[in-house]
């Protein structure tokens, strides 16, 4: 029982760190209408970014954070505008595959940058707490503590501000989004800021509790992927509901299966969802 305890604690918080990026990719979804596998190399840069303010400039967690948003959105608008936004025309297919394409390239640029070797942010050494026979991590409650912060902060965005409420008119339906004077395409360009930002503080709190390098976007691409069908591609609380759900899957598989297949549980679950929910568990398109 205590096994499986710890397995629910420790998959709450891996779902809580896989939210924050299925968040963006989902916003992107929902206003582009194409799934942005690019994600992953924000999330990469976003890591980086913090990393080197944390560790160059000496800022504490949450400055370094909101310049990896910055950063991450920057880099997400600038893709956007010179290299996916001329392939919409073509149909999703063609921006998704060049969303991979675009990914290689800043993955490799961070490569160049930064070099390969594993980093690690400059934080001090805690000791788990106990709870019995139950272990948490003080990184962990904290990065759980600003995952659920960003969460509500993109929650209360999307539900009481202007431009929340017509990022989800246009969601909704463009062309009537547009008759009621919304521009689709500012509207567009903040999504990408959005969810890039977002994929960047996604990442930087996967750094948090493990370690950075070239390749940590890509690690969770799957994962991030998987939540977002999961819950509903296009549907923000049905990536959260996503998130939480493949999070503790995996860490329950890891009692029974070998760590080395933990990655086939996203795969799983993309499977199952698709075949018996393709609209996902709180998605209302199934395309």
């Amino acid at each position: 029982m205590t096994l499986i305890l710890q397995a629910l604690i420790n998959g709450l918080m891996t779902g809580a760190l896989i939210a924050v990026p299925a968040i963006g990719f989902s916003a992107i979804f929902a206003v582009l209408r194409y799934p942005n596998f690019a994600i992953a190399s924000y999330a990469t840069i976003g890591a980086f970014a913090a990393w080197w303010a944390n560790t160059t400039l000496g800022l504490p967690v949450i400055p370094s954070l909101a310049l990896a948003f910055a950063v991450t959105g920057v880099v997400g608008v600038l893709s956007e505008e010179t290299a996916l936004k001329r392939l919409r025309d073509n149909g999703a297919l063609i921006v998704a595959i060049a969303s991979i394409a675009l990914n290689l390239v800043l993955e490799n640029i961070v490569r160049f940058i930064f070099g390969n070797d594993m980093k690690g942010y400059d934080l001090p050494l805690a000791r788990d707490l106990r709870f019995g026979e139950l272990r948490i991590g003080p990184q962990q409650l904290q990065s759980l503590a600003l995952s659920v912060a960003i969460m509500a902060a993109m929650f209360l965005f999307l539900r009481y501000t202007r431009f929340g409420k017509a990022m989800r008119a246009v969601a909704d339906n463009p062309d009537l989004a547009r008759l009621k004077g919304i521009d689709p395409a500012r509207i567009a360009i903040v999504t990408v800021f959005l969810g890039a930002g977002l994929s960047g503080v996604g990442g930087v709190l996967i750094g948090l509790d493990t370690s950075i390098d070239p390749l940590t976007g890509y690690r969770v691409l799957l994962s991030v992927f998987a939540a977002a069908v999961l819950g509903g591609l296009g549907s923000i609380p049905g990536a959260v509901v996503g998130a939480l759900a493949l999070g503790m899957a995996e860490e329950l598989a890891l009692i029974v299966v070998p760590a080395t297949y933990r990655t086939a549980v996203g795969f799983v679950a993309i499977l199952l969802m698709l075949t018996i929910r393709p609209r996902g568990i709180l998605g209302e398109r199934a395309s």
